[in-house]
């Protein structure tokens, strides 16, 4: 064993990347890329009636917009059956395993006996000491045999020491009679054979890691260090579900959340350094730990995700920015930009990211930028083109195409035209916001004018000057 960090995250392919499996992704890949660790990938597909193609590459790509990049080639778990199976013969070659040729209907009626007398359903095989001469010709699976007496201790990096009573263990099946091998088997092989030290996954699986640990200490492998993290609630405290909306990582993706701001509300979902809750990659990578887990489940809030994201858009690189917004276009089917909405749009980045949390509320806020000549005022926006104000605007242009181009320009030529006419600017701003963007809400007029440049204002001015009432 290296004392190189190898972590991994391990989803079964039957529908997308819900949102808590992100989350344990991004706890995997913090962890490994902090300490120049290794972070793999390993699809568990065994159960082939639920397992999709479709849904691989759903998960594939919820992991790639949210920039968890992982090492080596995908790991197919379906694949490593003949590898699985090995460890079980080699188990039962080794007489800590045995063949078990009691069937299902046996096992049942075992059950239910032990139910009707109130005793423990816990099946105890009678094949586990027997002797290989009183064996039938019949199929058997392989079972493990679990320690009778004592108590197994996981030690857990989030839940502490978690101790079961070995009495509660039974004699795992590990290879089934048609020669399978049973999803328990397969994720110790694959997690000893991929070489990974660390298994962070939810809490549901705590009581899994006792069972694994048998064939773990069977082989005579070193067992990995264990941290078991609660799993997501929603705002009411109950298991995140569809009742509490979108579950998916392509949902918020659609709904416009930058990935950024994604990552950073995910790994403060549960896990905390101090008080800090705006965070880059970088200071994540180097602050996340083991310890900074919380034991109790987190809760999704939406309000603070918008918030973080919010936070992310403001301070991203406009380049950047620019290109995750045709991500987003493409993921929501919409038309891309043309090359010259592009240039557009990163030139008016500055004044756009400013308060906006999502990439549609970026895109409301970049429509003067977006809109084609001639604008069509919306139905508040045309309530600031009067005949006064068309007056106004008319005025106002030969001024604009005499101005110096720069905000200081600007501002200086409009407001010695708001003194000569004796009105506030504010009287102004309104039919200008119109002119420009067709909307009452706006950025600044001037931070407008500068991305829109000289000749295509003026030209939007102009036409707005010149619309007759009610058009």
């Amino acid at each position: 064993m290296t004392d190189q960090v190898v972590t991994r995250f391990a989803p079964s392919p039957t529908g997308y990347l819900h949102i808590g499996g992100a989350r344990t992704a991004l706890f995997n890949w913090l962890y490994a890329r902090g300490r120049d660790g290794k972070f793999l990938l390993r699809i568990e597909d065994t159960d082939r009636a639920r397992s999709t193609p479709e849904a691989t590459e759903a998960i594939l790509q919820g992991l790639s917009w949210l920039g968890l990049d992982h090492d080596g080639d995908v790991v197919s778990q379906f694949e490593g059956a003949a590898r699985h199976a090995e460890v079980a013969r080699q188990l039962l070659a080794e007489g800590k395993a045995y063949k078990c040729f009691s069937t299902q209907e046996e096992i049942q009626a075992f059950r239910e006996q032990a139910r009707a007398e109130g005793k423990s359903t816990l099946f105890r095989s009678p094949w586990r000491e027997a002797n290989a001469s009183t064996h039938p010709d019949a199929p058997f699976a392989i079972r493990i045999k679990a320690p009778n007496e004592g108590t197994t201790v996981i030690r857990d990096e989030v839940q502490g020491d978690v101790t079961i009573r070995n009495d509660q263990l039974d004699d795992m099946i590990l290879l089934r009679s048609d020669g399978t091998p049973v999803y328990m088997l397969a994720v110790v092989v694959d997690d000893h054979d991929m070489g990974v030290t660390h298994v962070i996954r939810g809490d549901d699986h705590l009581n899994n890691a006792a069972r694994q640990m048998m064939i773990y200490q069977a082989m005579g492998w070193t067992v990995p260090v264990w941290a078991h993290i609660p799993l997501i609630h929603g705002p009411d405290g109950k298991k995140l579900s569809k009742r509490h909306g979108a579950l998916g990582a392509e949902e918020y993706q659609k709904m416009g959340y930058p990935a950024a701001g994604m990552r950073n509300y995910l790994a403060r979902l549960g896990w905390s350094h101090g008080d800090d809750e705006f965070f880059s990659d970088a200071q994540a990578q180097d602050w996340f730990d083991l310890d900074g887990i919380g034991k109790s489940p987190a809760r999704f809030d939406t309000k603070k995700l918008e918030n973080l994201c919010g936070q992310h858009i403001a301070v991203s690189d406009d380049a950047a920015l620019l290109h995750e917004l045709g991500d987003f276009l493409a993921a929501t089917g919409s038309h891309p930009l043309s090359d010259e909405k592009s240039a557009l749009m990163q030139r008016a980045m500055y004044c756009l990211k400013e308060r906006a949390k999502t990439f549609p509320e970026l895109l409301d806020k970049a429509e003067f930028v977006l809109a084609s000549r001639p604008i069509e005022p919306d139905e508040k926006a045309a309530k600031n083109l009067d005949t006064v104000s068309r007056c106004i605007l008319n005025e106002l242009t030969p001024q604009l195409q005499n101005a110096s181009w720069t905000r200081d320009g600007l501002e200086a030529v409009t407001g010695a035209f708001a003194d000569a006419k004796e009105i506030k600017f504010g009287k102004m701003a309104g039919p200008l916001r119109a002119a420009l963007a067709g909307r009452a809400a706006t950025p600044s007029v001037f931070d407008m004018m500068l991305v829109l440049g000289r000749d295509e204002t003026v030209a939007r001015i102009e036409e707005a000057s010149q619309q007759k009432d009610g058009t």
